[in-house]
């Protein structure tokens, strides 16, 4: 038998005007120069020094040296005709301690950064916390303590304040039911912790801490975009049973929605078998309003889907993730 193949290409996709091809990186995995300028300490730094915590000992001391070649990062951007760069912006860097007044060092260092993407025709997209929290902030009680929402609003009008005149979108947070969930609840990233109450606490804080630097940053700069950046998955059940297929619903409500629901209409999802658990969660009077924050965008990551499987011996979510 003779087979024809047709090799014709198919008509040209085009995609619309001011679309942007883009890349993306964290602070903590590129910059390296963990104690350079006046850089604090994070709790990357504390994690990744401390023995057994990392395989083969590996730290971001030096990553990809980006702290001091970030124009061979431009350079390479350029040649890749990208159009836009996210990156995110080390805390410790601005506020080593976490709280005060900002180190100068840290500011010019992006200041001249973002300079240069514009200089060469790339937007600036930073994330103000890719995971990096302050180690000080952490000694304090960390995201399970609700201070660090009040912490992170006056970091966030820092920076807008600084930069905003030439940086017009801003991410927030990235992926914060990834940096809860490994970092208090399964204590596999940093800070390491395995604490259902405080990873409760933890999420709660994040949210306020959303809708308060929401505010902050349009505060100094009414005319920015506004985001977060949320990691989704398509959560189906396990078997076609009811009692999978709730627990795939409340599964979505949790990891989909823990942190979206209360910005958008200031309400948690009810992901939880009784209802969302504000007493633990330590929600307050008035908090609701708090968390609301009218995101201009949303930014997605999207990885794989979840294969979820009813357990009915657990009091919370009586729902596990198999796939």
């Amino acid at each position: 038998a003779v087979f024809h193949v047709d090799y014709r290409l198919a008509p040209e996709a085009r995609f619309p005007g001011g679309f942007h091809w883009g890349t993306a990186t964290a602070s903590y995995q590129i910059e390296g120069s963990w104690q350079s300028d006046g850089k604090g300490e994070s709790i990357w730094d504390r994690f990744a020094h401390t023995p057994g915590k990392v395989r083969n000992g590996d730290t971001g001391d030096v990553a990809c040296d980006s702290y001091r070649r970030w124009k061979d990062d431009i350079a390479l951007l350029r040649d890749l005709r990208q159009t836009s760069y996210r990156f995110s912006i080390a805390w410790p860097r601005i506020q080593p301690q976490g709280r005060g007044a900002p180190n100068p060092k840290g500011l010019e260092h992006y200041g001249r950064f973002v300079d240069a993407l514009l200089a060469a025709g790339i937007r600036p997209l930073p994330t103000l916390y890719h995971w990096d929290l302050p180690q000080a902030l952490e000694d304090a009680g960390g995201w399970p303590h609700r201070d660090l929402a009040g912490r992170f609003a006056d970091y966030a009008e820092i920076v807008a304040k600084a930069l905003g005149d030439r940086v017009s979108d801003w991410i927030l947070f990235n992926e914060p039911s990834i940096f809860t969930t490994l970092g208090y609840l399964l204590g596999r990233h940093a800070p390491g912790h395995r604490d259902l109450e405080a990873f409760l606490r933890a999420t709660h804080t994040v949210n306020l801490a959303q809708g308060l630097s929401f505010r902050a940053v349009k505060s100094v700069r009414p005319g920015s975009r506004v985001g977060t950046a949320f990691n989704f998955s398509p959560c189906e059940p396990e078997k076609d049973t009811d009692e999978d297929a709730a627990a795939a619903e409340r599964w979505h409500g949790f990891l989909n929605e823990w942190f979206l629901t209360p910005a958008l209409h200031g309400r948690y999802p009810d992901a939880f078998l009784s209802g969302p658990p504000l007493a633990r969660m330590g929600v307050r009077d008035d908090d609701l309003d708090l968390v609301r924050a009218e995101l201009d965008f949303l930014g997605v990551n999207l990885y794989s889907r979840t294969i979820v499987r009813a357990v009915p011996q657990d009091p919370n979510l009586g729902a596990m993730p198999v796939g």
